[in-house]
C-alpha cells in the first residue's frame, strides 16, 4: 500500500492573513496541490483563526477532488463547522486554547467518554475519525476502545531524535503501528515529517496509511517550488 500525502496548508493562510487580503490565495492554493500530486488536504482552524478560518471550510469542501482533513480540538464551534462541512476526516487533537501547534497525543483513558461520545457524532454524519495519540500500545487499545477509525501518531519526538538513533526513534511507532492494525483501525502520521527523516520513517511502518505535512514541506517550498516539493515528498513514500 502506498502511503498517501496530505498537504497541511495552514502556513498559507497564516501569510495570507498577515496583509488582510486574498494573497495567497488559500482555495487555488489547494487545487494547485492537489494538481502537482497531493493526495488530500489538510486544515487545522484554531479558536483565534490565526492561520485557517472557519469560513475557509466550505469554500475547500467545494473545490478539494481528494480527501479534506479538519484538525482540530472538537470544541462546541469547531464540532458545528466541521459537521456543517462533513470533510473526509475529522482529526482529533488535544490542543488547548492559544497553543502555537500539536505537541503531544491525547490520554484517552482520561479522556475516554468525551471522545467516543465525539467519534460517534462525526460517524453519524458520515466523518472519517482520527485520534491523534502519542507512540503508546496502550493509548493505540483505547482509541480502539472509543471507537476511532484510525489514530494519527505523533512524530514530533522521532523527529527531535532521528539524527540520534533513528531506530531507537522510531521502535514505539513501530508496535503502536502494528497494534492499530491488528485491532482494525489505519494508521495516519505527523508534526516535523520532512524531506530528511520521512522516507525512513514511512518505510519503517508497514501499512501506514497517510502522512499529514505543513510547515517542513511550505518552508522547502520557498526554495524549491510548491510542485517540485510536493512530488520530492511523494517520491520518499
Amino acid at each position: 500500500m502506498k502511503t498517501k500525502l496530505s498537504v497541511n496548508i495552514n502556513k498559507v493562510a497564516l501569510i495570507r492573513n498577515g496583509r488582510g487580503g486574498n494573497l495567497p490565495d488559500l482555495i487555488r492554493f489547494a487545487q494547485d496541490c492537489e494538481d502537482f500530486g497531493a493526495d488530500g488536504i489538510t486544515v487545522h482552524p484554531r479558536p483565534d483563526e490565526r492561520h485557517v478560518r472557519y469560513d475557509d471550510l466550505p469554500r475547500l469542501k467545494d473545490v478539494v477532488k481528494t480527501e479534506l482533513n479538519v484538525e482540530g480540538y472538537p470544541s462546541k464551534r469547531f464540532m458545528k463547522e466541521v459537521l456543517a462541512v462533513k470533510p473526509d476526516q475529522c482529526t482529533l487533537v488535544p490542543d488547548p486554547p492559544g497553543v502555537l501547534t500539536s505537541d503531544s497525543g491525547w490520554d484517552i483513558k482520561k479522556e475516554g467518554v468525551f471522545l467516543k461520545e465525539i467519534i460517534a457524532t462525526l460517524r453519524d454524519h458520515g466523518i472519517r475519525s482520527s485520534l491523534f495519540v502519542d507512540p503508546d500500545v496502550d493509548q493505540v487499545k483505547a482509541a480502539a476502545e472509543v471507537n476511532a477509525d484510525r489514530i494519527e501518531l505523533y512524530t514530533g519526538d522521532f523527529a527531535k531524535t532521528y539524527f540520534t538513533d533513528r531506530e531507537a526513534a522510531v521502535r514505539d511507532h513501530v508496535a503502536s503501528s502494528i497494534e492499530a492494525q491488528r485491532l482494525g483501525m489505519k494508521v495516519n502520521a505527523g508534526h516535523d515529517l520532512n524531506l530528511d527523516n520521512l522516507a525512513f520513517y514511512s518505510s519503517s511502518l508497514s501499512g501506514l496509511s497517510e502522512v499529514s505535512i505543513g510547515h517542513a514541506l511550505i518552508s522547502d517550498a520557498l526554495y524549491y517550488g510548491i510542485s517540485n516539493v510536493i512530488g520530492m515528498y511523494k517520491a520518499l513514500l
